[in-house]
């Protein structure tokens, strides 16, 4: 039954029972305070009235009258009609009365124990007598020399103080009616503004667009970030955390952004949070990941409440790419080794037809040596230039070729080895295509470019030279950003990838001048403790 009512009508009831729950409290609180103030205070006014009628002196003379109720009557009725008490009744030592409401009482002895007043204590409490059930007052009466001479008794009907209650509840009740009726209209006019706060929407109905909200949230693979209006993330989904090396998204809870991104990103967020307008996606850092960021304002009813940024991992497409890479600049070798080898095949018979052999000997024992791709100094897939690892002699094929494409002269030392069990490793390829990209680029068109790998037991020392023009004094080049090439590509996050990602295996990196002229990076990782890159 309750499930099939709608949460208006759940928070309407709820409410009533609340209310009406108050106000029955609060009014059988009330009630008895009033009822209990009553008797109070109608004890105190028979008390007061019984003490002056026990010591006025003109009641104690009369006692030593031969009438004394003569005297005493007119006196008793007088005070009991003013002071609005049912009965004040005198009496002597032995119960008579000498006044009474009933006059055909007067002389009669007391319905009631006189004991206790006449044991010269007060006497407070319910008796009935022969004008009822009453609350009564009893006081002794003293004559000159202390002694107890009589009592006095004053009380008021039962019936008198229930009516007095009825009437001081009937004005209670009505405002506790009224009060009954606002709370219920209050709670109806309550739930109107929560049903509308919640846009209408059942708890079935915002259970299901939570779940399903969460679900999706936390199923798509690219990272979504909300900020608040302050700048502390307020949402961050499962593939957020994952790219900013998180363990959870709780962890990023409340956190400000300047605290958990790098800056590049954190700048990007309080730039969108100021500006108010959606800025361009570019490519950020997250740890040692490459990513790309949106960021956008947040708006609910035109305010702006803050900034959502949706993050995608370029590092997998970065890497299919340089795998691409290689594959081309491999087929393009074969393809151009094939037309040489067509060109080879041409000359032999041509020298064959003229009966030339002796030249035809020298032909092919000179195109021994291999054609285009057979050599990098040494082709990296030949045992002889001590690249043993299958992996980065891909790469370098790949940087090869993206070299020969920039008119850079790309080798290899001589004396470079490395061992197949001393790479594998997705760390050390990113380590040397990104020094490798900075060198070319900074050699430039009819530059050159050395790199000399040495890989063995005590770890890995990777040293790159160029000729270009070298490293500005002071600059700090692993800096996120910073670059000497203009234009609008991004730039300045290759290099800053390798810092992080050596200070991550324990390595070293710097920079100087090198030999030939430009710069030299150096970087040297310490032996098997380099981490395949998640």
């Amino acid at each position: 039954m309750v499930k099939a009512m709608t949460l208006r009508t759940q928070l309407v009831l709820l409410q009533v029972v609340i209310v009406l729950a108050i106000v029955v409290t609060v009014g059988l609180a009330a009630m008895w305070m009033q009822e209990r103030q009553i008797r109070e205070a109608s004890q105190d006014r028979m008390i007061a009235v019984a003490q002056s009628v026990a010591q006025l002196p003109t009641i104690v003379e009369a006692y030593d009258d031969p009438d004394p109720a003569s005297v005493i009557q007119p006196i008793a009725e007088l005070i009991r009609e003013s002071s609005d008490v049912a009965y004040v009744v005198v009496t002597d030592r032995e119960g008579i009365r000498y006044s009474h409401p009933n006059p055909d009482r007067i002389g009669e002895v007391v319905s009631t124990d006189p004991s206790v007043p006449l044991s010269g204590k007060t006497y407070v409490g319910t008796q009935t007598g022969t004008l009822g059930e009453s609350w009564r007052v009893k006081v002794p009466v003293f004559d000159a020399d202390g002694e107890v001479m009589g009592q006095v008794s004053v009380g008021i009907l039962w019936t008198e103080l229930r009516a007095d209650f009825a009437a001081d509840m009937t004005g209670f009740g009505i405002a506790v009616g009224v009060a009954t009726v606002i709370g219920v209209v209050a709670a109806a006019v309550v739930a109107g503004m929560v049903r509308r706060r919640i846009y209408g929407l059942e708890p079935e109905e915002i259970r299901g667009m939570l779940e399903t909200r969460e679900a999706t949230l936390h199923g798509i693979r690219e990272g979504l970030i909300a900020f608040d209006d302050q700048g502390r993330v307020s949402l961050c989904n499962d593939a957020a955390a994952r790219l900013l090396g998180l363990g959870s998204p709780a962890e990023a809870s409340g956190i400000a952004a300047a605290d958990l991104l790098d800056d590049d990103l954190a700048g990007l967020v309080d730039q969108v949070r100021v500006e108010g307008q959606e800025a361009p996606q570019r490519l950020v850092l997250g740890g040692e990941r490459v990513l790309v960021a949106r960021a956008t304002p947040v708006r609910v009813d035109g305010r702006h409440v803050g900034v959502a940024v949706i993050l995608m991992d370029r590092t997998e497409l970065d890497d299919a790419l340089q795998q691409l890479a290689g594959a081309q600049s491999l087929a393009e070798g074969l393809r151009a080794q094939q037309h040489e080898f067509a060109n080879t095949l041409h000359t032999l018979g041509g020298l064959i037809e003229l009966d030339e052999t002796d030249a035809a000997i020298r032909v092919i024992e000179r195109s021994g040596d291999g054609g285009a791709i057979t050599r990098l100094d040494a082709h990296p897939l030949d045992p002889h230039a001590g690249i043993h690892d299958i992996e980065l002699a891909a790469l370098l094929l790949a940087k090869r070729a993206r070299a020969r494409e920039l008119g850079v002269l790309l080798t290899v030392s001589e004396d470079s080895l490395l061992a197949a069990d001393a790479g594998g490793d997705a760390d050390l390829v990113t380590v040397v295509g990104n020094l490798l990209d900075n060198a070319i680029d900074a050699a430039g068109r009819g530059g050159r470019v050395q790199l000399r790998l040495i890989g063995d037991a005590t770890g890995v020392r990777i040293t790159v030279d160029d000729d270009g023009p070298g490293v500005p004094a002071g600059a700090d080049v692993f800096a996120l950003g910073f670059s000497t090439k203009g234009g609008t590509v991004q730039r300045g996050y290759g290099l800053t990838l390798v810092a992080r990602i050596v200070e991550r295996l324990g390595g070293s990196v710097a920079v100087a001048d090198s030999p030939a002229g430009g710069a030299r990076f150096v970087v040297e990782l310490p032996a098997r403790t380099r981490a395949v890159r998640a």
